[in-house]
């Protein structure tokens, strides 16, 4: 049943019942991020109380995403959790989790986003009030994925190097900015909503290209992004050369496919990637590029919702690899955040971290790191990033300390002031290979007081709950309450 928004203003102002559980101090926020489809599974009401007894007072609710990161039962394959339906969701697709208004998608070709995974559940209408009802918080949740098989989306993509469409959307595009620009204004008018995060796991076409994140390796540096009849016009007015820029990075996916195959250059790699940036200033003009559309998104949307709503928290999630490419953190400004953002959601996952982090240095030993193993591209980054962790040999094993999570909640609060709230990222439960680490209610326990030992705000627990292990969302609670 569709509820107009006079009728569910009504009904979150009748839910008024005082919450049954010990609450966290006021000023923390304790989140957890939970896709529809566990709200669907578990149903409403036994989740909240699960939460609350976890002493959790803030959803954020996989409203829009294509991707089975934060939306979706467990990974096919991966050990489903305790609780929940026993089985896996093979036929997930994804999309908005709440309703679609087409009012607000005039000025775009992606209209037809709504998620078909449960019909006739809008996850928003259904858990708000009886949130609200318990003190708890409601924030959006929403990501930059999508599917290749949306009708309209094709006008919305990037273009490769190679000439190719990208599966990922541009930000130069104005159709895009239009799209993210609706859904932001469709959440913020049509729910009473606490607030929006909006996540975008995205690196410019220099990073891509040399592989400098945990899974670079596997990228083809001819398949870097964009180059689309938008950002040359962009680049254009900046006085950048598209045709020198394409050049330069033709050059680079070639220098990039020699450094993997082993074939070292007569003057190394370092040099010889080092000459590349300076005969081709180009290709770092064109990387700021890119992060300047991805940025301009986080302005486009913290204007949208504060324009509606000064009282609607704006924040971003901040992707992992800022924990280990200097060259992702360079671009990375906490101080510049300060700009459009309440909170950041900087993700410190430690016990996944290893792991990842452990990919990141086989990734950059094999391009422009090529002078170096992987052990000593990992003291590099141990030295660059300004913490410690295990040995190569056993980082995969046992993947991060606490010590971490404190040092790097230290540096965001550092870096935003008092202007910022942080909101760190604590990994429960995030799949990973086997042999790797994997979360136990100690290392949950650790990692919640690490950060506030590092002055956080609050944590947010991740990626979903649909993935966690009872004992280990428990031992959260049990952080927060000493």
């Amino acid at each position: 049943m569709e509820l107009s928004r006079r009728e569910f203003a009504k009904m979150m102002a009748a839910a008024t019942v005082m919450p049954r559980f010990p609450q966290p101090q006021e000023q923390h926020t304790i989140g957890m991020q939970v896709g529809a489809v566990s709200f669907v599974d578990e149903n409403v009401e036994p989740v909240l109380e699960r939460f609350q007894r976890a002493r959790i007072n803030a959803l954020f609710i996989a409203a829009f995403s294509y991707g089975r990161g934060i939306a979706g039962r467990q990974i096919p394959g991966q050990p489903l959790p305790d609780h929940g339906k026993q089985k896996y969701d093979t036929n997930f697709h994804g999309g908005n989790f709440a309703s679609t208004h087409e009012q607000f998608y005039r000025d775009t070709s992606l209209k037809k986003i709504q998620a078909p995974d449960h019909p006739g559940f809008d996850v928003l209408e259904s858990v708000l009030p009886k949130a609200r009802s318990r003190k708890m918080k409601t924030f959006c949740w929403y990501e930059d994925v999508f599917r290749r098989d949306l009708e309209g989306v094709e006008r919305l993509q990037e273009v490769m190097l190679s000439g190719k469409k990208a599966g990922t959307l541009c930000f130069h595009n104005p159709e895009v900015q239009a799209f993210w620009r609706a859904l932001t204004e469709d959440y913020v008018r049509s729910y009473p909503i606490d607030g929006v995060m909006w996540g975008s796991e995205r690196q410019g076409p220099f990073n891509n290209a040399i592989g400098s994140s945990h899974g670079g390796g596997n990228g083809d540096p001819g398949d870097v992004t964009c180059f689309c009849d938008y950002c040359k016009r962009e680049a254009s007015s900046r006085g950048i050369d598209a045709n020198r820029a394409v050049e330069g990075y033709t050059r680079l996916a070639s220098l990039v496919r020699q450094s993997r195959t082993g074939s070292r250059p007569s003057d190394g790699y370092f040099v010889s990637y080092w000459r590349l940036l300076v005969q081709y200033p180009e290709i770092l003009a064109w990387e700021k590029l890119w992060n300047d559309g991805q940025k301009n998104t986080y302005a486009n949307i913290h204007q949208v919702a504060k324009s509606i709503r000064r009282d609607c928290a704006v924040g971003w999630h901040i992707w992992h690899n800022n924990s280990f490419s200097p060259f992702y953190r360079a671009e990375q400004d906490y101080a510049q955040f300060q700009k459009y953002s309440d909170f950041l959601k900087v993700v410190l996952y430690n016990n996944c971290g290893g792991p990842r982090l452990a990919s990141y240095t086989k990734s950059m030993s094999r391009t422009l790191f090529g002078d170096l193993s992987p052990d000593e591209v990992l003291e590099l980054t141990y030295k660059v990033q300004n913490y410690n962790g295990e040995a190569g040999a056993e980082l995969s094993r046992k993947g991060l300390s606490a010590n971490y999570v404190e040092r790097e909640t230290r540096r965001a609060v550092a870096g935003v002031g008092d202007a910022v709230k942080i909101w760190p990222g604590i990994d429960i439960d995030i799949p990973t290979g086997q042999g790797e680490k994997k979360t136990e209610p100690q290392d949950v326990r650790d990692a919640v007081r690490a950060a506030f030992s590092g002055g956080a705000d609050g944590v947010i627990l991740s990626r979903k709950y649909s993935e966690m292990r009872l004992a280990n969302l428990q031992a959260a609670g049990e952080a927060v309450g000493t």
